[in-house]
């Protein structure tokens, strides 16, 4: 006598399945019914208010800024409008290691960590050293480069 194809595991798929698309088609007839009978209506419109928050209200009309259109720009700001950097920063040493030829510099202005390889360093430098740098993007992040003890 042969096996049945049917095992467990696909019958209990195929219940859940059809147990699916009963209560979808369940859903869909209260969904009928209710608009049948006028009950959801929803919000009809959308505004946006002065802080650009949706809403059901209009917003005040005296709340309403007006631009000239002069005023406005869509571009990216020039390198001449930004302020001038000097790429010269200091820093401190917080780790090196010489024998692997890497190690890292807190920056004195924003305390931020930058990687610095022995290839970019100028002078000996060991932990806990006062330095001057400059930053050149790597592939991981900003890279300390030209790195002099103070």
């Amino acid at each position: 006598m042969a096996k049945s194809q049917q095992t467990y595991n696909k019958s209990e798929k195929e219940k859940k399945r059809l147990k699916k698309r009963e209560d979808k088609k369940k859903k869909m007839e209260a969904r009928k019914l209710e608009k049948e009978e006028g009950g959801s209506k929803g919000i009809q419109f959308a505004y946006v208010d002065h802080n650009g928050n949706l809403t059901d209200t209009p917003p005040d009309p005296e709340l309403k800024v007006e631009y000239e259109l002069e005023d406005i720009q869509i571009s990216v700001t020039k390198k001449e409008d930004l302020p001038e950097e000097d790429p010269i920063r200091k820093g401190k040493v917080s780790f090196f290691d010489s024998s692997k030829g890497f190690g890292f510099i807190i920056d004195t202005e924003n305390n931020e960590k930058y990687f610095t390889h022995v290839s970019g360093i100028i002078d000996e430098i060991t932990e806990n050293d006062k330095v001057s740098f400059e930053l050149e993007k790597g592939q991981r992040g900003m890279n300390a480069v030209r790195v002099k003890k103070i």
